[in-house]
This record gives C-alpha cells, sequence and structure tokens, in this order.
C-alpha cells in the first residue's frame, strides 16, 4: 500500500482492501476496509466484485486470490470502467494446480522437480518407493493451492533426542499418511490429489515478475532468504528460467516464481500468476514494481527508466503499530480484494 501511495507519478489514490478476517492488519491501513464472507462461490464471487466495483467506481482491481473467479472477466469489468489486473484465464487455471503446472513447464523445457500425483495409499507408497531409490527425503503436500496446509516431510525413521530438542519439523511417516488416505477414503471423505516429490532443502530464490500480456518479462527481481537477512540478488540463470515461464503460460503484470535447488541446479518449486507477499522487498532495488504494474495497465507504459539495483542485502525486523478496529462493513464482498481508486 505505501508504494501504491507513494507513487512516483503523484497520483492520489484511494485504497480499498478486503479479508475475510475483521482483525486483518490490511484493513486498518487501508483508506476504505471491507470484511468480507468466507465461503464465495466464484460466479457470485466475480458478480459482487463486478457490483462493488460499479457502486465504488473503481478504476482498478488487483486481486491477489480467487483469480479463477475474474480471470476470464476482463471485459465485464472494462464495461463498467475498471482495468482488472489478472493474466490469462488459461495460464490462472494451470498455475493453480502444481501437476498441471509441472506437467506444462517440464513439456516447455522449463527445469521440474522429480513428482508423481497420487490420491490413494497404494498410490502413495508406490511413488515413496520409486523416488526412494536416489535415497533422498521425499515430502507430500496438496497438488491444489493451499499454501502450507498439507504439507509434511516423509519420515520413518525413530525420533532422536536431537530431533526433539530442534526446531519442530512438520515430519509424518509413511504409513501415517497412507493411513489417513486410506480411512478418508472408507468414510467417504474426499481424499485430495497428492504431490510426492523430494524434499528439496536448500535455499529458495522467489523472483518477482512484472511483464507485459503476451508474457514479456520487464523486469525480474530475485530474492533469497537467510534467517532474519533477505538478499536482492543477481541472478541470470534465475531470471532466465522465470522468463521462460512467463512466456510460456503468457503471464502479465504481478506474478512470482519460486525455485529450489535439486542436485545442485535450479528447479521450479511453484508459480503464483499473482503478486507475492513479499513483493514490498523489490522496493530497496530502486524500482516500484506495483505501481509500474498500474501504470502498464492503464497506460501501456511500466515508467520504469533504469534496471533494478541488486545485490542488496536485507535485515527484517519487527514494527509494531497502533491502529484502530477495522469498521464493520456489511457483507458481502469477494476473497482479498484489494482495488485502487
Amino acid at each position: 500500500m505505501r508504494l501504491l501511495r507513494g507513487n512516483p507519478d503523484g497520483v492520489d489514490v484511494t485504497i480499498y482492501a478486503g479479508n475475510v478476517d475483521p482483525e486483518a492488519v490490511a484493513l486498518s491501513v487501508c483508506d476504505v476496509p471491507v470484511v468480507e464472507p468466507r465461503h464465495v462461490g466464484d460466479d457470485e464471487y466475480a458478480e459482487f466484485a463486478l457490483d462493488f466495483c460499479r457502486e465504488h467506481g473503481i478504476d482498478v482491481l488487483i486481486p491477489p486470490r480467487r483469480l479463477t473467479a475474474l480471470a476470464g472477466r476482463g471485459a465485464d469489468f472494462a464495461a463498467i470502467g475498471t482495468s482488472l489486473m489478472c493474466s490469462p484465464l488459461s495460464a490462472v487455471q494451470v498455475l493453480t494446480n502444481k501437476v498441471s503446472t509441472y506437467e506444462s513447464a517440464g513439456a516447455a523445457g522449463i527445469p521440474v522437480p522429480p513428482w508423481r500425483a497420487v490420491d490413494t495409499a497404494e498410490g502413495l507408497l508406490a511413488a515413496v518407493e520409486e523416488l526412494s531409490l536416489t535415497n533422498e527425503s521425499l515430502c507430500v503436500k496438496p497438488s491444489g493451492e493451499y499454501s502450507a496446509f498439507g504439507f509434511r516431510i516423509l519420515q520413518d525413521r525413530p525420533l532422536s533426542m536431537a530431533d526433539l530438542l530442534a526446531p519442530p519439523m512438520p515430519t509424518a511417516s509413511v504409513a501415517a499418511v497412507a493411513d489417513a488416505m486410506r480411512r478418508a477414503a472408507e468414510l467417504g471423505e474426499r481424499v485430495p490429489e497428492l504431490l510426492v516429490m523430494p524434499f528439496l532443502d536448500g535455499p529458495e530464490i522467489s523472483i518477482d515478475c512484472l511483464s507485459a500480456p503476451g508474457g514479456e518479462l520487464l523486469v525480474g527481481i530475485p530474492r533469497s532468504k537467510q534467517g532474519r537477512f533477505r538478499m536482492l540478488l543477481e541472478d541470470p540463470a534465475a531470471v532466465a528460467i522465470a522468463r521462460r515461464l512467463v512466456e510460456h503460460f503468457e503471464l502479465a503484470y504481478l506474478t512470482n516464481v519460486q525455485l529450489r535447488f535439486h542436485n545442485g541446479e535450479p528447479v521450479l518449486l511453484e508459480a503464483n500468476p499473482r503478486p507475492s507477499a513479499g513483493l514490498f522487498q523489490t522496493a530497496f532495488a530502486d524500482v516500484n514494481m506495483p505501481w509500474a504494474a498500474v501504470r502498464l495497465l492503464l497506460q501501456g507504459d511500466s515508467g520504469l527508466c533504469h534496471p533494478p539495483r541488486l545485490n542488496v542485502r536485507l535485515a527484517v525486523a519487527e514494527a509494531v503499530m497502533e491502529v484502530t478496529p477495522a469498521p464493520a462493513v456489511p457483507d458481502p464482498s469477494p476473497t482479498s480484494l484489494v482495488v485502487i481508486r
């Protein structure tokens, strides 16, 4: 929000923000807060977003979630005077599922880790047996867009005292995961498709991308994490992978590509057709990516006139501020709606 308000063009903006949690910090620092309903279908989401933007005269809609409901509705929003910042629906549908992401990216020559998709206990055991031949640690996670929910490192060895005294890890035995899948199937519960793959326990590189409609990468800023420090990297190899992915999926505006290392080589972990939560860190590269995306959307020109400043080391520190409770705003509103006017 600070980057949008402090834009280099000096444009005065009004920021509307929505969240399902009335205590969300974002609602305390935006101009107009909206408390959202927790359970909204895609059709209802899109229709409310249209009504909301029409009623409030919104110029730009930047949806960070529920993209499948909005990505194909750009013309509908344009008809009411709202510009929708979103990648094509076809790309969103692929990238919100890790299996389809790896299938499509791998077919395009983008490096991906070994992986197997399973939805039964027997499939899980077979995948673990196959992928264990390399003696790598394995992990399992839902193939859909669940953030870190459902992620477990598969570990069958007995708990040692060193394990007990170390920081907690999200571990589970193969047998325990298989049993959970069997019990769910027996009870008629839905068993989501799970991804089994090596546990890539190495440094993550997160590339914040700004691209034009059609997939032309205008700027990519790689970030890495080292404890409480962050690095804005000069990493042409990482940017090259991000560029190939952005071009292949024709991603537009603000997106994020995450890489990890497998056998010493960078591979795709996931790609998000939306801005990352850490995008604000790119301000230390002396570029305002959020505002560049708004300019690109409205004027066809990002306004960026110099390359990002890289090889920058950042320290992460806690900040405390007093906030007033978010005022109650009548429901409903689409999930995680962020718009500027």
